[in-house]
């Protein structure tokens, strides 16, 4: 049976994405990476980057042939297909590829970037964005080519079946894709956040609190590990993350399309709209990257308006397009456009308050620094209520999204089409991933790129301009973040509707009979499963957030037995062993990582077998609630407490070295493992408990089935 040629415009779109990827990575590695000096440091991160990478994948790779066995067992019995465990195997692959690739240019990029600072401050932001293009280029590219890869196989194979039977197979057998992509992105994201830290905290506590010296200072042992860490969890951890988010999202809404539209002769083209959709959506990433430009004044307002530039034009080209698209597709059905239109403005509205949030240019950042005058604690105390304000603008945008994207696409009188209209607006969120990406993955580059200019005793006017890039990057990677969670809370919201669909298709499959679902709030098995859902976040946060401590704790002791025991290091003419402070952080994010993430996956799949599906549905809802909160306020609480220091370091309240830098750092200190470890953790457990349950669901009806109290 012929594909539609509509469909080719996803794997065009994809191809594209790919080759542009390509073609600005060969352009970066032409650029120079400046002195010797430069060079050596450039290699040691990259030579400690890679050797965790190597070890984390190792470690993951075994759990992936455990669940590919179990998958299969499912398989075997009759309660999935077999295309399930290698669907999982897929989205797994090209997951940590993304990551790969996206760290592999990154950790060249940075000396580049800090020889490119030395003509002028545009010079070094077209050097780490064009990295940070690669990185969102190579997500959206691998992502989409594989789903369409996927989506032609499956078609084939079910050519035989009726039109719904056909499209809820195909469906049914790519979600499990997603479980692959969020299982290596929550591996990613949690040992890679331990790993960077656990080296940033240990060395800004020891290094700037304890030895009062600078940043970066070639005398800190662990100045490496740091900058090492940058590059594992922001870079690798971040693009692996936001795959999986970039995937979900539209498998998630191709497996609603098939209820929406059943009996409209548009069940195809409802499929096919959220890949076609990204394709599109590749294209003004492109053409938006090419709008990022900035002078020479070195704030954060100048470079900010810069990457709006590009990230607005992105965003205003792919809704002119998303109409196209839409009037193509789906001709009677134009209100599906509007739902688009309200996921696009909600990612821009997101990303406006989540600047004003943890931009030093805005009064919540600058708060906090005053407080710095006063106290650790006082910083401590400012930071955490910022953070927990955020959390209500942002839930009251998504919250305006959802309800406009449900009603918007016909939902009043189409339930399927309302549910599906909140899907195609994640879609919509998430359509310029390639340059929203691009504008966070830089943010690393710039950091690595300021530690080799002060390793390397670069001119002060280097500094300064790697600095006001790192400083504009904690902005945007807290938008990036913020962004990320905002398209987990739809995209989950989307799979939790899925899932009810799955419970009647899979329920007639399994048991004999469609499965009557009681899912009121009378319902204790679903008040039961709200509180374990709200109570999960708060324990995977909590197991993270101490591994980070326990694992900081052990570089902070080997920094201070450094200082103490090799002769000379405070004074310039001993070498510090950075080796062994990069051994400890990856030996320590080895084995934490371990049981928040195993948590994350067996959590639902216990809740099902002992609560019954109704108690996995209450578990999912709560889960997003809570975890949609708490991610938001992990993320902004410590972008701005880092953006507070920078303020500080810039030469406010006595600038570095003052008793108010001093505090500030502390501050930092708290919020690092909460924005860059437990937070972004969070927004991948959203989806990925959903799309378990999902794929568990045959099990879960099979043992049910015997027992009396679910019965």
């Amino acid at each position: 049976m012929n594909v539609s040629p509509i469909f080719w415009i996803a794997p065009g779109g994809a191809v594209v994405a790919l080759v542009t990827a390509l073609i600005l990575a060969l352009q970066n590695m032409k650029r120079s990476e400046g002195t010797e000096p430069m060079k050596e440091v450039a290699k040691a991160v990259r030579i400690g980057a890679m050797a965790y990478l190597k070890q984390q994948y190792k470690g993951v790779s075994l759990f992936f042939a455990v669940v590919f066995v179990l998958l299969c067992v499912l398989a075997a019995l009759g309660l999935q297909t077999w295309f399930v465990p290698f669907a999982f195997l897929t989205g797994g692959f090209f997951s940590a590829l993304s990551g790969f690739i996206g760290m592999s240019v990154g950790v060249r990029s940075s000396a580049r970037t800090t020889n490119a600072a030395k003509q002028s401050l545009n010079a070094g932001l077209r050097v780490a964005f064009s990295s940070g293009m690669v990185m969102g280029l190579t997500v959206v590219g691998l992502g989409l080519i594989d789903l369409s890869v996927w989506y032609f196989i499956l078609r084939q194979v079910y050519a035989h079946l009726p039109v719904v039977e056909r499209l809820t197979a195909i469906t049914s057998a790519m979600i499990a894709f997603g479980i692959g992509a969020s299982s290596q992105a929550l591996f990613a994201r949690v040992g890679g956040g331990i790993f960077t830290k656990a080296a940033d905290v240990g060395a800004d506590l020891v290094g700037k609190v304890e030895a009062g010296i600078p940043e970066d200072d070639p005398r800190n042992p662990a100045v490496i590990a740091d900058n090492v860490g940058d590059n594992v969890g922001d870079i690798a951890g971040m693009g692996a993350d936001l795959y999986e988010s970039y995937v979900d999202s539209i498998v998630a809404t191709m497996a609603l399309s098939v209820v929406a539209f059943a009996g409209s002769g548009f069940e195809v083209n409802g499929v096919l709209l959220p890949m076609v959709l990204a394709g599109v959506g590749i294209a003004a990433s492109i053409l938006g990257s090419f709008l990022v430009r900035a002078g020479e004044k070195a704030e954060q307002k100048v470079l900010l308006a810069a990457l709006r530039r590009g990230t607005y034009g992105a965003t205003i080209l792919s809704a002119v397009l998303a109409f196209l698209v839409v009037k193509w597709l789906l001709p009677g059905h134009m209100q599906v456009f509007w739902s688009i239109l309200s996921g696009l403005l909600a990612g821009v509205i997101v990303g406006y308050f989540t600047e004003r949030f943890t931009s030093d240019s805005y009064k919540p950042v600058q708060g906090i620094a005053a407080e710095a005058k006063t106290s650790p604690a006082t910083v401590i105390i400012e930071g955490l209520a910022v953070g927990m304000n955020s959390t209500i603008p942002i839930v009251i945008t998504v919250a305006v999204a959802i309800i406009t994207s449900y009603y918007m696409a016909g939902g009043a009188s189409n339930p399927g089409l309302g549910l599906y209209g909140i899907g195609i607006s994640a879609v919509g969120l998430l359509a310029t991933l390639g340059i929203t990406l691009a504008t966070d993955a830089y943010g690393p580059v710039a950091d690595n790129a300021g530690g080799n200019a002060e390793m390397t005793h670069q001119e002060p006017i280097v500094r300064e301009r790697t600095d006001a890039l790192d400083s504009l990057g904690n902005t945007t990677a807290a938008t990036g973040k913020g962004f990320a969670i905002a398209s987990a809370a739809l995209t989950a919201l989307a799979l939790i509707a899925a899932y009810r669909g799955e419970v009647l298709h899979m329920s007639e499959k399994v048991l004999g009979y469609v499965k009557d679902l009681n899912l009121t709030l009378l319902n204790p098995r679903l008040i039961a499963g709200l509180f374990l859902g709200a109570m999960l976040p708060m324990g995977v946060s909590s197991m993270i957030m101490r591994a980070v401590g326990r694992a900081a704790s052990k570089i902070v002791e080997e920094v201070r037995r450094q200082f103490k025991t090799i002769p000379g290091l405070m004074e310039g003419t001993g070498k510090p062993d950075y080796a062994h402070a990069v051994a400890i952080c990856t030996k320590a994010a080895q084995k934490e990582m371990i049981a928040p993430s195993l948590m994350a996956i067996i959590a639902p799949i216990v809740t099902g077998l002992v609560l019954g599906v109704e108690g996995v549905a209450g578990f999912l809802a709560g889960g997003l609630a809570a975890g949609f909160c708490l991610a938001i306020f992990s993320a902004n609480s410590g972008g701005a407490w880092d953006n507070a220091k920078k303020f500080i370091e810039r030469g406010a309240f006595g600038g570095k070295g003052s008793p108010a830098h001093k505090a500030a750092v502390v501050g930092d200190t708290v919020g690092d493992p909460l924005k860059d470890a437990s937070g972004p953790s969070l927004n991948i457990l959203l989806k990925l408990q959903s799309m378990v349950s999902i794929v568990v669901l045959g099990l879960v009806l099979k043992v049910s089935s015997y027992l009396p109290w679910l019965k």
